[in-house]
């Protein structure tokens, strides 16, 4: 059983796998400014995260070797929020999807989501 696929920006080319993660709920972890540092995409705008986030492929976004890539979580998210003009929505989504896909206690996991829940009505 899969539980996560790290550094899957490719799998938007197989609709087959695109399926597959969405119906088995397999997380996608993205590392966007890594993604630009290894060359896999040569602008932000290119990488496949939207496109499979509107196919409903649970992805979140990630850092990579921070101090390496040049970026950490916060210079991630602004970077895809920025070239893919994400809203609210799309954030809170991916902020889910993260701890979702985190492996940490069930119970742990329900409250960080309902402290996220919290802090987004607050803030909305």
């Amino acid at each position: 059983m899969v539980e996560r696929t790290d550094h899957g920006v490719q799998s938007v080319e197989d609709e087959l796998l695109v399926k597959r993660l969405v119906d088995e709920k397999i997380p996608l972890t993205i590392y966007p400014l890594s993604n630009i540092k290894l060359k896999v995409f040569d602008d932000t705008k290119k990488n496949s995260l939207k496109q499979l986030l509107d196919s409903s492929v649970m992805v979140t976004i990630n850092s990579d070797d921070p101090a390496y890539f040049g970026g950490y979580l916060n210079a991630n998210y602004l970077a895809v929020t920025d070239a893919f003009h994400l809203d609210q929505k799309d954030i809170y989504k991916i902020m889910c999807n993260g701890f979702e896909a985190s492996f940490i206690e069930e119970e742990k996991r329900q409250l960080f989501i309902k402290q996220l829940d919290a802090y987004w009505k607050e803030s909305s």
